[in-house]
C-alpha cells in the first residue's frame, strides 16, 4: 500500500473482542450447541435469516420466553482482545477512520464499539416486542458471507478509494470483506478453516492476539 490507510474496518468476535462468537457465548449461555447446524450453514444449506430463526428457535426450547435483559446479561462477561482500545485511538490519533463490520450480535457489537469508540459499526441482530421479548426471526444487516456489501456502502460514505482500505478478520468468512484493490490482514486465526482460507488467499496472517502487532501492517510503522 503506497498512501496510508484513511480507513481500517476490523471484524468483531475474535479480533477487537476476545471471544470466538457473540453467537456461541449466547449457546453457551442457554446451554444449546449449533456446532452441526454451523456446518450445514458452510455448506450453504441454508442462508442468514433461516440460520437466526434455528438459534433462536434452540434457545427458546431452553427458555420460551426471552427477554433482552437476558442477552444483555449473556454477554457481561466479554471482554476487549489486548491492545483494542489503543490500536484505535493510534489510528484515529493518525486521521485513519475505524470501522467494526460483524456479523455478531448488534447488541454485543455496540458495547465493543463503545468501549474502544470506533467512528462506525454495523451487526445482525434480534427483533423484539414493545416490552422486549425476542421474536422468533433475526434481523440480517451484514450477510457473513458477503460482508464486501457492507464495505461498499462504507467507503462510499467516507469517500475512500479501495486502495486505501485495510480490512482485518479471523475467519474464512471474513475474507468477504476483501474487495478488489483493499488489503485484507488475517489476525489470530484459531479455527483451520480460516488457517487454510487464510493461507489459499495469500493475505497476510498475524498470528498473535496482541493487537498491537497489527500496527506495522495498518500504516502505523
Amino acid at each position: 500500500m503506497s498512501e496510508p490507510p484513511l480507513c481500517v474496518a476490523f471484524d468483531c468476535d475474535g479480533v477487537l473482542a476476545d471471544s470466538i462468537s457473540s453467537w456461541r457465548t449466547l449457546h453457551e449461555f442457554f446451554g444449546t450447541d449449533s456446532s452441526e447446524l454451523y456446518t450445514r450453514f458452510l455448506a450453504g444449506e441454508f442462508n442468514d435469516e433461516e440460520f437466526m430463526a434455528m438459534d433462536i428457535e434452540l434457545w427458546k426450547e431452553k427458555m420460551p420466553k426471552i427477554h433482552r435483559d437476558d442477552i444483555f446479561r449473556a454477554f457481561s462477561g466479554c471482554k476487549l482482545m489486548k491492545g483494542a482500545k489503543e490500536i484505535v485511538k493510534e489510528l484515529q490519533d493518525a486521521g485513519i477512520h475505524v470501522a467494526i463490520i460483524s456479523a455478531g450480535v448488534d447488541l454485543y457489537v455496540q458495547s465493543i464499539a463503545a468501549l474502544v469508540n470506533a467512528d462506525d459499526w454495523i451487526a445482525n441482530g434480534f427483533e423484539f416486542d414493545e416490552e422486549g421479548w425476542m421474536l422468533d426471526s433475526g434481523i440480517v444487516r451484514v450477510p457473513s458471507k458477503a460482508k464486501n456489501d457492507s464495505i461498499e456502502r462504507l467507503i462510499k460514505m467516507i469517500d475512500c478509494p479501495p486502495e486505501r482500505l485495510v480490512c482485518i478478520g479471523d475467519s474464512s468468512m471474513d475474507l468477504s470483506m476483501k474487495i478488489p484493490g483493499s488489503k485484507f490482514v488475517g489476525f489470530n486465526p484459531t479455527r483451520e478453516t480460516a488457517k487454510i482460507a487464510f493461507k489459499e488467499a495469500g493475505v497476510i496472517v498475524v498470528d498473535s492476539n496482541d493487537l498491537a502487532d497489527l500496527r506495522p501492517h495498518i500504516g502505523l510503522e
